[in-house]
């Protein structure tokens, strides 16, 4: 009970002590008040309402920062084939007319061998000029093909020799295109996995109960994709290659 008392005594001095360090206030602040300067309610407002109205010229530099990062709008394709793709149905078949599109088309969503690339830009300039380089490299490795065939036909393979062997190569190198892209690479095997069932590609035995001939599937190696080529600019460079192979006339 004792050690209570003092507990509540000390409690009491400290509250005691407390109270009067709060309730001191110097009464005295003329020093503080001639050192600043005399402003009237008026004035304070009047200053107050200037601080929060921006400036006219802040608001034309807000404006003028808007105007400058305006995103351009995309123009019109000018471009033309000397050959007009619209007129070949073999080449329009997995693309779509678009406006905007650099070559003036771009990849049709719904078409199973190009529909993975719709989502790429086809009106940025220069992406459409790196696809366009990388799909000549394509057309240039196709140049392996020939020497393959005509090694063996020197040698005297048959025809079935002949088409197994440039068929596994046509698929080798449409993969080995995109080696350093693994986003492009990844589709291209998604989309033969879709149309073949496999990821590399069309087998010659698949290709064989297609077209019922081994020449056929020889020619087939050699046959590229009619629409890519429109996309990326190159119809009219390869436009020889499609009649040679039947694809035009």
């Amino acid at each position: 009970m004792k050690n209570k008392f003092f507990s509540y005594l000390l409690i009491l001095i400290i509250a005691l002590v407390l109270s009067s360090c709060v309730t001191y206030v110097p009464t005295d602040f003329s020093d503080d008040v001639q050192s600043l300067p005399s402003v009237s309610v008026s004035e304070q407002t009047q200053e107050q309402t200037q601080v929060e109205k921006p400036s006219t010229s802040t608001t034309e530099a807000v404006v003028e920062t808007k105007v400058e990062t305006k995103t351009e709008p995309k123009k019109v394709s000018t471009f033309k084939y000397a050959h007009n793709p619209r007129e070949n149905a073999e080449a329009m078949k997995d693309i779509i007319e678009n406006p905007l599109a650099v070559y003036g088309f771009s990849p049709d969503p719904r078409s199973n061998r190009l529909g993975s690339y719709a989502s790429y830009d086809w009106t940025d300039p220069v992406f459409v000029e790196s696809a366009k380089q990388d799909r000549k490299a394509y057309h240039d490795s196709l140049n392996t093909m020939i020497a393959i065939m005509s090694s063996m036909a020197a040698d005297g393979a048959t025809e079935e020799q002949i088409a197994r062997a440039v068929s596994a190569e046509r698929n080798r190198l449409r993969l080995e295109a995109y080696k350093n892209d693994p986003k492009q690479l990844a589709e291209i095997k998604a989309s033969n996995l879709k149309t073949y069932g496999h990821e590399d590609g069309p087998t010659a035995d698949e290709l064989y109960k297609k077209y019922g001939s081994w020449s056929v599937v020889i020619q087939k190696a050699f046959s590229p994709n009619l629409g890519m080529d429109v996309i990326c600019g190159l119809y009219d460079e390869y436009y020889p290659l499609y009649v040679m192979l039947g694809y035009a006339y």
